[in-house]
């Protein structure tokens, strides 16, 4: 429920209506081949996490499989993620209280949301768990409700407002690729953030009684799940009316509630997609905790940030995160109607980083098990190495394209600024583990000095 509950957030409700009205109905492909790519990096993860299960997750895989250097930079780029998404997820509150108050600013709602988010952190994991299971629960049970009826509107080719639901709106209005196969490509990026923190199962497999058990079932039941919600959803959208009457400036979800005239269901619906939001980025700080205790107890963090509370609770990882949610509440005092794009493309980032360290990492775990170095867990990623390569590629065609796309092209321009960090910071590190081992060192040849005289 973590992982789902993670997973449909703003990418699904909210982004998902941007990107129709830009891509057209072959968006329904786009969810698709994502879809795809994000089964075969979830069954990777599996047999990582069978291999061993841990609460720091691929970061963990990364250094055992590929080096130390992996994993600090895929601790740090999953960080990045998170914090860039919690950011788009702030915004999307900001942007689902304005159906109800349209004067209110925008960074108001952004900042209530991270005060509450942050106190529900900071005082306990089984607070945290609870508080994401409901979020979850609504957002199923949402999601299921808008498939039953959408499905019924459809078949009875019923009339949505001035649009009749069917068929002929996946070729209407200028046909299935109304802006073409590149503008199709381009939204790529987006749908791939949208798929964004299906890896949960693995951060939360170290916290759980039997993994080994538990995870297998998690893994392939999430797989199933969000292709059902992402794939089925979209599609839907598409059938239920024309593609160009969505826009990013309200949930696709509550568009089409609110235009069935039935007094209340858009606003219900806006409730829905305001609680997902805040799930999400709940799901974030959660992660982003474990993630920076895990490379601080390296010295690949600050020493800040591996602080635990009597109740077990990260906090120093967790308000370390929060002061970048801070700068995203300033940002939606500044720039409201561009924080969204400029969040979710970074983020993709950090995305599109971990599933490949997943899929290498798996590669390497194969490779050691032929050698004989260690057994492989029964619940394997098929088709290994080929569909790896696959996948890999497809997600080099997917940074490839970003640089085609004036939203995603803030992610190009922020690599080489997040490469330049990651490598100042290792080198950092580095030089701050050599000390401390040496100074250690010198420390006990004192003692042993000390003993015998």
């Amino acid at each position: 429920m973590i992982a789902i509950g993670g997973a449909i957030g703003v990418g699904l409700f909210l982004g998902s209506g941007s990107r129709l009205s830009q891509t057209g109905p072959s968006l329904v492909l786009s969810y698709l081949v994502c879809g795809i790519a994000a089964f075969f990096v979830m069954r990777a993860l599996g047999e990582l996490v069978l291999h061993r299960p841990t609460a720091g997750s691929f970061v963990e895989y990364a250094r055992e499989f590929i080096g130390p250097w992996a994993g600090y930079a895929s601790g740090w780029m999953f960080w990045l993620n998170w914090a860039m998404t919690g950011v788009a997820e702030i915004t999307a509150v900001g942007i689902y209280v304005e159906y109800w108050f349209p004067d209110l600013p925008q960074w108001v709602s952004a900042f209530a949301a991270l005060v509450v988010l942050l106190t529900v952190n900071l005082l306990s994991v089984r607070l945290f768990g609870e508080l994401e299971f409901w979020f979850a629960i609504i957002k199923v049970l949402a999601i299921v409700a808008f498939l039953v009826v959408g499905l019924g509107l459809v078949l009875s080719a019923a009339h949505i407002g001035d649009d009749q639901a069917g068929l002929h709106n996946l070729t209407a209005h200028g046909g299935f690729l109304p802006s073409g196969v590149g503008v199709a490509l381009l939204s790529l990026q987006g749908v791939v953030f949208a798929y964004a923190a299906i890896e949960m199962v693995g951060i939360t497999a170290g916290e759980t009684a039997n993994p080994r058990k538990i995870v297998p079932k998690a893994i392939n039941s999430v797989v199933w799940r969000i292709a059902l919600f992402y794939v089925g959803s979209v599609l839907l959208m598409v059938l239920l009316l024309p593609w160009n009457a969505y826009s990013g400036l309200q949930s696709p979800f509550v568009t089409v509630f609110a235009r069935l005239g039935v007094p209340g269901v858009g606003a219900a619906m806006n409730a829905v997609v305001l609680t997902a939001a805040l799930s999400s980025c709940n799901s974030g700080l959660y992660a982003t905790g474990r993630i920076l205790r895990s490379l601080a107890q390296r010295g690949e963090a600050p020493s800040f940030t591996g602080r635990m509370s009597r109740r077990h609770v990260p906090y120093g990882g967790i308000l370390f995160t929060s002061m970048v949610y801070v700068i995203g509440v300033v940002l939606n005092f500044y720039v409201p109607h561009q924080v969204f794009d400029i969040a979710t493309a970074i983020a993709s980032l950090g995305v599109l980083s971990t599933w490949t360290v997943l899929l290498v990492a798996q590669t390497r775990l194969r490779k050691a098990a032929a050698r004989g170095e260690l057994t492989r867990p029964a619940f394997r990623m098929p088709g290994s190495p080929y569909t790896n390569y696959v996948v890999l590629a497809f997600l080099a065609l997917v940074v490839l394209m970003a640089g085609f796309d004036p939203v995603q092209r803030y992610s190009i321009y922020a690599l080489p600024v997040v490469a330049l960090v990651l490598v100042a910071g290792w080198r950092l590190s580095r030089k701050h583990r050599s000390g401390y081992q040496c100074r250690t060192a010198d420390a006990d040849d004192a003692k042993e000095l000390a003993t015998e005289h």
